[in-house]
Parts: C-alpha cells; structure tokens; sequence
C-alpha cells in the first residue's frame, strides 16, 4: 500500500525540497551550482523515470554537476509541458511502484526547458552554445522519418522537405539539431554527441542516418562535416513507464507531494550505451549503466522478447477488452499465448548478454508484465502499430523464416493486428484511433474480412513477406479463423497444435 502523509501536501519546488516529508528521497547536491551540459529533446515520463534518473543519481555521488539537462521539444503539446514543469522548478516525483512495497524520490537533474516556438529559434541557439556537448532524444519508434520496409529515411515527408527548403527555421528536432551544428561548426565550437534513447535497434545509426540525409539535402558540405565529426552511439533502454493521469497525481499525493507531472515506474532498469562521445559524457557506469561494444545484442534481446511481447499481448487484450498489461498476463489464453510465441518463435532468434540468458530474460519480462501496480493501459502499448508491428515483430517473423522455423505465433498476431484495426472490440465497443495512419489501417483491415491478404500489401511493413506463403497462407488462415470462430478461439486453437 502507498503511504498517506497526514493530510497535507506540499507543492514541489526547490523552496520546499527541505520540507517534504522524510519518506521521499530528495536531492543532496546543491541545484543552483549546477550548469548545463545535455539538451534532451522529448521529456515524456520514459526520459525523467529513466536517463533523467541516472544523471540525478550519478549527482547524489558528487559527479557530473556540469551535465545538467536543458529539456525541450518541438511541437505545441511541449509548451505545456514546459510551463508546468517550470513552475515546479523543473523538478520530477518519481514513484516507484513495486509489487511488495512502494517508494518516492524527487529528480533535481533538468535545470531549464527550452521555450517551443515556431521555427525552434530558442532551441537551435541553445545547441549551439558551447557548454551543450550532448543532445538526446526521445521522439518515439515512428519520429525519425523512416521507412519501415527499406529502412532508408523518408526525404518525400512534408516536413523534411520544409527543413530542406527552409533549415533556418525548421519543423522538426532533425531540421534543429541540422541548424544547430551549422552554428557550432562556422563559429568554431565543435561538435556534439546525438544521443538517440528510443526503441530502435541501431538507433545512434538511424539518428545518424536522419540527421546526415537530412543535412545533404540543402548543405552537402555540412553533412560531411557532421559525418566526420559527430558521434551517434547506439544504446538499449529500458523501464516500464506508464502515462501520468489522475491515479499518478493522487499517488504523489499520498506520499505528501503536490506535483503536476509526477512519474510511476516499474523497479527495474537498464541502460546499456556504446562509448562513442566526441565531446565527452557522464560516468553514468557508476549509476548503474552499462558501456559496451556488444550494444546489438542487447538491444536485439530487449526489442524481440520485450517490446515484440508487449505486442503480442497488448493487441489481443484491446480485441478482448482487457483495459491493462498486468490484466492480460491474468486471462489465460492471452498468457498462454505470450509464453508459446516467445518460447517458440521469438526466444531462438536472441543470442544471451551477460545479465541473461534467453530463458532467463523472458521469465523477467513476464514477471514484469505481471506487476499489477504498474497500470500500463493495453491503449498505450498497442499505440502506433504502423511503427511498432514492423519493429518488433516482423524482424522475429524474417529469422524465423530464415532458419526454417514456424511462425504461427507471429502470423497470428499479425492477425489480430489486423482484426484490432477494424476498429472495434469483439464486445463490440469502438477503438478509437489509436496510430497515426488509423484511417489508412481501418480500410485496409475492413477489406481483408473478405481478402486477407490484402492487410500483407502494405509493403511498408510487411515487404515481400506478402510473397512468402510460409507466412501469408498461415496469415490468411488464422484471420479467417479469427473472423470465423473469435480472436480468443483461435489462441486456442494455436495453443493446442
């Protein structure tokens, strides 16, 4: 049970810190002695539950207090987030929720946040400076332009054509950071460290690729600079961090705190990070973090069995109403069903890391989904399908194939994919849009109830594996058997072969 404080509150702010209740963690290093070193783009609750709390615990040691984070974004919905994080003195409640206890800690890393406005002049200044010698992201799986099938960036979006054409005053965090070393370079600063923190396998490589492509496209000779001279290391990210809505509120409440954007989280971590930083970086090894030339692994590893579970499980339980992850680890069949597909079908493709073998991991990531405190709604996890199914399931789904392996787990889900984009639940209630190209995803997925294998033409995702009967026949017949006989029936039906 989390803790009632009496029943009083206190709003957070760094006038206060010395007055929250004795149960919350609070920082110990002096936060007005801190400057600047990492701008981070995208301070969603995954960043301050989780690289935000690294760089505070490495602080807490008497390390690091010239990294201190300068938060921004670029789109509108940031400014909001600015101004109430501003008026907390950017600081962040961070509520631990394990299944035997719980526990809260205020994060003192963020010192600033950069003011969003059109054409991101405040932020492409802000790079620039000299003190900035990283600049970190997390924009989501879908935020770097793309290509699903090809992998290649997306030079055709309207917003990276408007960055081409005007990388003066971009659109988008790539056109910004573009401008930014244009800065730094004709001033003679130097370079910095892109720092991607998303889920992609590869992602210092995919920020590189997006960042370079996009420079040539109106300044070749800045992109051979930036070639040469910036690093993108690749890292592995993780911790279960729910969206903040009013359970979260009331839960920083409980422990005596009034903060407006609070942070549960789950009690495990990881960060695994390739040393690759031109202008240097924080020991964040003595935090816990993991520097390592084997990153792929690692991130193979988490992608496949977690964030490719995640998908297995969060689709059915929409299709079947089960409102939450831990609620989905608690129906049998959907259970069963991720036990089976990651056994089978995801595990042989991962290679052990250090920490883990296989087996092992997959047993921790069950027993994570299965964390009841952490309310991770299946909506969240089965958000952006068009960027997550080619993601994390389709790489499981080509190495299946290639080694001649089954894969009616993952031709399964793909089905339920498809089923889940109709639009409705086998209840019968309506899923609201929930992926970015929702309208594209309905029509294809109402013409599949009669041609199946018309959801395989979005080559975007599924690339020739339309052509591959080991895969498009299983595909065809689990949605027809689904369409036939109901999702839960057809888990059935795959869990007794």
């Amino acid at each position: 049970m989390l803790r009632t404080i009496g029943n009083m509150t206190m709003n957070l702010c760094n006038a206060t810190l010395n007055e929250l209740p004795d149960a919350i963690e609070r920082p110990t290093y002096d936060r007005t002695a801190l400057t600047a070193g990492i701008v981070h783009i995208g301070l969603g609750n995954f960043h301050r539950a989780h690289q935000s709390w690294y760089l505070h615990r490495l602080m807490q040691q008497g390390h690091a207090h010239d990294w201190a984070i300068v938060g921004a974004g670029v789109r509108a919905y940031d400014e909001v987030m600015r101004e109430k994080m501003a008026a907390q003195d950017y600081l962040t409640t961070l509520i631990e929720l394990d299944p035997a206890s719980s526990s809260a800690e205020v994060v003192g890393s963020m010192i600033d946040y950069v003011p969003v406005v059109e054409g991101h002049g405040p932020l492409i200044e802000r790079m620039a400076q000299p003190d900035i010698r990283i600049v970190a992201l997390t924009v989501t799986e879908g935020g770097y332009f793309i290509d699903p099938a090809t992998q290649s960036f997306d030079q055709n979006h309207p917003d990276i054509v408007h960055d081409a054409a005007n990388p003066a005053a971009p659109r988008t965090a790539f056109g910004a950071i573009v401008a930014a070393l244009k800065l730094r370079r004709d001033r003679g600063v130097g370079p910095f460290t892109g720092q991607s923190c998303d889920n992609l396998q590869g992602n210092g490589g995919i920020l590189r690729q997006t960042v370079v492509t996009l420079a040539r496209m109106s300044d070749p000779d800045l992109a051979e600079w930036i070639d040469a001279n910036c690093t993108f290391p690749n890292s592995m990210v993780d911790c279960i961090v729910p969206a903040t809505g009013p359970r979260e509120l009331e839960f920083a409440r409980d422990f005596g705190v009034a903060d407006a954007v609070p942070v549960t989280h789950e009690n495990f971590r990881q960060w695994v990070i390739e040393d690759d930083f031109c202008a240097g970086r924080p020991d964040w090894d003595k935090a816990g973090a993991t520097f390592s030339d084997h990153v792929h692994d690692y991130e193979v590893m988490k992608i496949r069995i977690l964030n490719g579970g995640h998908q297995v499980i969060s689709v059915a339980g929409e299709v079947l109403g089960v409102e939450t992850i831990s609620g989905c680890m608690e129906h049998p069949a959907i259970a069963a069903l991720f036990d089976k597909v990651e056994r089978e079908e995801i595990m042989p493709n991962v290679k052990p890391v250090p920490e883990f073998s296989p087996e092992e991991y997959v047993r921790l990531i069950h027993d994570r989904f299965s964390n009841a405190k952490i309310v991770d709604t299946t909506r969240r996890v089965a958000f952006d399908g068009s960027s997550r199914q080619p993601g994390f399931i389709i790489p499981s789904v080509r190495e299946s194939l290639a080694a001649g392996r089954s894969v009616e787990g993952l031709a399964l889900c793909s089905a339920i994919w498809a089923r889940y984009c109709l639009g409705t639940r086998e209840d019968g209630t309506t899923v609201e849009p929930n992926d970015p190209f929702w309208a594209d995803l309905t029509a294809l997925a109402q013409k599949a109830q009669d041609d199946p294998k018309a959801w395989l033409s979005m080559r975007h995702i599924y690339g020739d594996l339309a052509d591959d009967p080991r895969f498009a026949d299983v595909f065809e017949a689990w949605l027809l058997t689904i369409y036939a006989d109901g999702t839960e029936a057809a888990i059935a039906k795959y869990l007794a072969a």
